[in-house]
């Protein structure tokens, strides 16, 4: 399989031409500019051949009247482009109106030589983990449903034309045009992976992106850094499938929770938000008093275990060959930083379930799933690695025990799981409480027990679910 599909990645970048968009391109520019530059570099070549006065000012017209239809020009696009904004576009809006900086190489104590900076940034982005133990020999599944030219074509459909490419280069618009001249290239490429339920290391190699973060006061430290991987287009397109494949089996059998929320088909941050909104009036309505504990998993993605996650499909019912290719993608990967300088040698990695794939996110809410559970005059409700802890009692005092105690269940539940919930911020919620008038009582620091530790935390009135802001007011 690889060396079919090396041979077909060199065929395309051999006969594909490269498309290189300049730089200098400019969106904004008119026919009318066109005559107006040529006008212009004519008057000003005769009054540098035929230095008069009267030429002098024929150029220095032509030049204010060429500048200024490019400045009419500049302001014409501009608000046209404002107008014609979506929701998508908004941030490409703001970064031409702030424009971008310029990366901040590295700078790292300790760390004088690329291998050097390379070796630390690895080791801090990727920490040393178990090593993944491939299955002795791979065999079919004779279970499971061969791959269909529709199942390519509904994944590649959904994937964006823009997206950077990964270590080969290719992007999805060539993929796109590949199924379309004959969908039975990748269906061939494709097809003995699903029936192995294999992922092969071929398709595992990545391009990690080294950036910084924007506002630190220090660029001497790798938390300073971020890394942005690229993984290559046509394994993406195979997680698409088998995506796919894994939700609806997991949804079939019950896997997910019905309170999880985000990166599934129909429940979106806006039901997260009025799920939670709606239960915290509900139970306000008999006169009770409503806090919630909002917090969520520390480096969530990176500390999926293999063989965990492995048991939990396997105890809950999927199918032998998804089992089998989920181990097989989440292990033996390997990824090559992408800095100033770097030295650009993959290197071997354990990431848990790995950042920029489309399958990690289900990966991660069918891991995380056994840590929910139900609340007697309560809830919980969870977006991605945001969770919310909602309690109703007659006293405050009597939430902060529940919370305590409900607190401690999932801190077990997720040791036994290697995560840490971490960030804990309370609300305290009463039909009476506004910003203004708050009531005396919901302004008091409540304690609570956080990871064998007392550690006081003080109320909010704005507190974060899925990244958007919940008020505690009525």
């Amino acid at each position: 399989m690889s060396e079919s599909l090396n041979r077909l990645v060199a065929i395309l970048k051999e006969h594909t031409p490269v498309s290189r968009p300049s730089h200098h391109s400019k969106p904004w520019w008119t026919s009318p500019l066109t005559i107006l530059r040529r006008e212009y570099h004519k008057a000003a070549s005769a009054a540098r051949k035929n230095d008069t006065p009267h030429m002098r000012e024929v150029a220095r017209t032509s030049k204010r009247g060429y500048f200024k239809a490019i400045k009419a020009a500049k302001n014409k696009h501009w608000s046209s482009f404002l107008l014609a904004a979506t929701p998508q576009s908004l941030w490409t809006a703001k970064r031409f109106a702030y424009g971008r900086a310029q990366p901040r190489f590295p700078s790292l104590p300790g760390a004088e030589t690329p291998q050097q900076m390379n070796n630390v940034l690895l080791e801090h982005f990727f920490p040393p983990k178990e090593p993944f133990s491939p299955p002795p020999r791979l065999r079919p599944h004779r279970s499971a449903p061969p791959l269909t030219t529709e199942e390519i074509a509904a994944a590649l459909s959904k994937c964006s034309p823009t997206s950077a490419p990964g270590p080969d280069g290719i992007p999805y618009s060539t993929w796109k045009q590949v199924n379309k001249i004959n969908p039975s290239i990748l269906l061939n490429i494709l097809a003995p992976l699903v029936l192995l339920g294999y992922h092969p290391a071929s398709l595992k190699g990545s391009n990690g992106l080294v950036l910084d973060k924007p506002g630190k006061p220090s660029y001497e430290s790798p938390s300073s850094f971020r890394i942005i991987v690229l993984i290559r287009t046509v394994s993406k397109v195979l997680e698409r499938i088998i995506a796919a494949r894994l939700l609806a089996a997991a949804r079939l059998r019950g896997l997910l929770h019905p309170n999880q929320c985000g990166s599934l088909p129909g429940l979106s941050t806006y039901d997260a938000c009025l799920t939670l909104t709606n239960d915290v009036r509900t139970l306000q309505r008999p006169h009770l008093k409503v806090s919630s504990l909002f917090l969520d998993i520390k480096a969530g993605f990176d500390n999926v275990d293999n063989k965990t996650l492995a048991r939990i499909l396997r105890e809950g019912g999927i199918p032998p060959y998804l089992v089998s290719w989920v181990s097989s993608f989440l292990g033996e990967r390997s990824c090559t930083l992408v800095f100033q300088g770097a030295p650009g040698t993959p290197a071997p990695v354990n990431v848990g379930a790995p950042q920029g794939s489309p399958i990690s996110l289900l990966l991660f809410l069918l891991y995380v799933a056994p840590l929910h559970f139900g609340i007697p005059r309560g809830l919980m409700i969870s977006y991605v690695d945001d969770f919310a802890l909602t309690v109703a009692s007659l006293s405050y005092r009597g939430n902060i025990r529940r919370l305590q105690s409900l607190f401690d269940m999932l801190e077990r539940k997720a040791s036994c799981l290697g995560v840490l919930p971490r960030r804990l911020l309370f609300s305290l919620k009463d039909r009476t409480d506004t910003l203004e008038n708050p009531q005396p009582e919901t302004l008091a620091k409540v304690r609570l027990t956080y990871s064998n530790q007392r550690g006081t935390v003080s109320p909010r009135q704005l507190c974060p679910l899925a990244r958007v802001l919940v008020h505690s007011g009525p």
